[in-house]
């Protein structure tokens, strides 16, 4: 028996009541969320105006030394280039540009030769300088130091660009982190404690739970050979009741802020529930924790999958996993 797969005579309204609940998070909360990565974007920006010296310098050794920068400097122009039109616009490798914007480790990419990085970086560079933003960057044109204000102004509307370009994951950020938090308080109202840090998904002992922990599945590669592959998972919860060697219960979080997208990435739960199964056997207990724009039709596809859900807004319902 399943605990909403199986009842669609209740989808339509759990839907209705899902887009309420986060409808409600999204009116309070999510201004929040992108003022304060506003602010930090902001102190970004004024860094690179700094290392820039106000923009007066985007030589290519800048470029080498600070890479990150590139984000900000193509949100400095008129009008903003996307990182596509960066590439066709300076006749520059793409993976250049996406190893210098790559989040976790920005960098010139390293097997490039010298030659070539500084031929690409001079042209990026000539872009760059040709369409700094008049109206923004004012002493630029006035060929005088800006002040403080101007500085801040500047640095300011460049932030609002750059999170503009991303406001969608700076919600998703907040939303799943504020989601992971739900089922924590509510796991510990019932009982539970926090695994430590660092603690293995088939390590946890009864009444504890985790949260992004690593679980390895195998993988079938065109040759047949088997690979281990990492995938995440956005809480563990080990039952009160399991025993030894039992599979924990598995969550992954999803929240969605229209219809459209959900139906884009239905897939990719059906995926990883399935890598589970052949691993670990067809009893895998896997559960999505949804909040937000679900409509039938995603439901659907996942229910015929053999995958469950809980409700935010009825997150009681994981009682019935037997905790």
């Amino acid at each position: 028996m399943g605990i909403n797969r199986d009842k669609p005579d209740i989808w339509k309204e759990d839907i209705k009541r899902s887009v309420d609940f986060y409808n409600h998070w999204f009116m309070e909360f999510a201004p929040k969320a992108f003022r304060e990565t506003r602010i930090h974007t902001a102190k970004q920006v004024e860094a690179a105006l700094n290392a820039t010296e106000n923009l007066s310098n985007i030589s290519v050794e800048l470029l080498k030394k600070h890479p990150e920068i590139l984000p900000i400097l193509r949100m400095a122009t008129c009008p903003p280039i996307a990182r596509d039109r960066l590439v066709g616009l300076a006749g520059a490798t793409k993976s250049l540009i996406e190893n210098m914007e790559d989040d976790e480790n920005p960098r010139v990419s390293p097997r490039m030769p010298v030659e070539k990085i500084n031929s690409e970086l001079k042209k990026i560079s000539l872009i760059i300088e040709r369409m700094i933003d008049p109206d923004i960057f004012t002493w630029i044109s006035e060929n005088k130091c800006p002040s403080k204000q101007e500085l801040f102004r500047a640095a300011t509307i460049v932030a609002d660009r750059l999170c503009g370009a991303v406001s969608n994951p700076i919600i998703r950020n907040a939303q799943e982190k504020r989601q992971l938090l739900a089922i924590g308080a509510f796991l510990t109202e019932n009982g539970y404690n926090e695994a430590a840090s660092g603690t293995k998904f088939d390590q946890m002992k009864p009444g504890s739970f985790s949260f992004r922990t690593i679980v390895p599945v195998n993988l079938v590669d065109d040759n047949g050979e088997v690979n281990k592959v990492n995938i995440p998972i956005d809480a563990i919860v080990m039952p009160k009741t399991s025993v030894s060697g039992e599979f924990p219960l598995l969550i992954e979080a999803k929240s969605a802020g229209d219809f459209t997208n959900v139906n884009k990435r239905r897939k990719e739960e059906a995926q990883k529930m399935q890598q589970l199964r052949s691993t670990y056997g067809k009893n895998v207990r896997f559960a999505l924790f949804l909040c937000g724009y679900f409509d039938s039709g995603y439901l659907g596809y996942e229910a015929a999958e053999g995958i469950d859900w809980v409700w935010e807004h009825r997150i009681q319902d994981l009682l019935q996993y037997n905790l």
